[in-house]
């Protein structure tokens, strides 16, 4: 059965890009046949064949800050600056467990990470051998399809309450859940993450939000401030730990 989604809420659009916020549940591309994504309900709004480069992609159960392009040359210009991680990433997130940190510490997180073919989870590994080889590569695991990958984040809690903590997550890198796994490895999952270990319940997909993307215009090299406000279902579920309302809002800078 298809599942029917409010318009998007488009926070910034002109001739290059549209920047959305992409509710949780909502696969941002290639959702299962008959299914919506970011990608169809752009489609639908769009003239027949224009052009919609989906550059920036987050968890279908994660909700906050995608950029799409409307043209090739945005797409490109936009797809390079996630290459060379110039593009700065915001997340909120709400975690169980204790973070390894005192409140407003900031932590600097480096991880390999690897999915093993048609496994759901991925995990954190040790670092590969460098190539080569050498000693150390004569007891380096078995070889999969999926090579480790560097995942970068730097993380800090904001706020305590109870159980939960709300964490602030700058990622460098954009790992298939990288966020995910690298907060369940160190015993705080993200809470409704089931599938990383949350027994926490969380009526919206999962406590993760991408809250702000800073980057550089495709067409003009201006810098471009794309904020998502946080859902309505966060400051039910969890009032004692969001800050006060009125931070979300894209702008130019």
């Amino acid at each position: 059965m298809t599942v029917s989604y409010p318009p998007l809420e488009i926070v910034f659009e002109d001739d290059a890009l549209v920047a959305l916020v992409k509710p949780s549940g909502l696969p941002t591309a290639n959702a299962e046949a008959g299914q919506e994504s970011v990608y169809t309900l752009l489609k639908r709004r769009r003239p027949v064949g224009a052009f919609i480069g989906i550059v920036s992609r987050l968890d279908a159960p994660v909700s906050g800050a995608v950029v799409v392009a409307k043209t090739p040359a945005a797409a490109a210009s936009l797809a390079a600056q996630f290459r060379a991680r110039t593009v700065s990433k915001h997340y909120l997130a709400v975690l169980t467990g204790r973070f390894p940190a005192p409140l407003e510490t900031w932590l600097d997180w480096r991880d390999w990470m690897q999915r093993q073919p048609g496994h759901a989870r991925s995990t954190i590994v040790e670092r590969p051998p460098p190539p080569g080889g050498g000693r150390d590569s004569q007891t380096a695991s078995p070889p999969t399809d999926i090579a480790p990958k560097e995942a970068h984040v730097r993380a800090r809690v904001l706020r305590r309450t109870g159980e939960v903590s709300l964490a602030e997550l700058e990622p460098s890198t954009g790992r298939r859940h990288q966020l995910r796994v690298q907060l369940a490895s160190r015993g705080c999952p993200i809470v409704g993450d089931r599938l990383y270990g949350s027994r926490l319940p969380f009526p919206d997909g999962i406590a993760l939000h991408a809250s702000k993307l800073l980057l550089a215009h495709p067409l003009t090299a201006e810098p471009l401030d794309i904020r998502a406000p946080l859902p309505d279902t966060w400051r039910r579920r969890f009032p004692a730990l969001l800050p006060p309302q009125g931070e979300a809002g894209p702008r130019r800078r």
